[in-house]
């Protein structure tokens, strides 16, 4: 899956547990969430590459807002 140019992966190592992976550069980050659902495991790792853009200067600027 990609999410803001960055492949990622989720794969359920139990019910209920998912493993997380993907990389920003040369940087790679890994992890464990816990959730019920496919879509919120899914939404969880968006939102941390979502973190470690804005913490690398790479996401959109606070308080940057689309206009019409």
């Amino acid at each position: 899956m990609i999410h803001k140019s960055v492949e990622f992966s989720v794969t359920q190592l139990m019910p209920g547990v998912w493993k997380w992976r993907f990389q920003i550069g040369d940087r790679v980050f890994t992890g464990k969430t816990e959730a019920k659902l496919d879509l919120l495991a899914i939404r969880r790792v968006q939102l941390r590459i979502d973190r470690e853009l804005n913490n690398l200067g790479l996401g959109r600027t606070r308080g940057h807002r689309d206009q019409d």
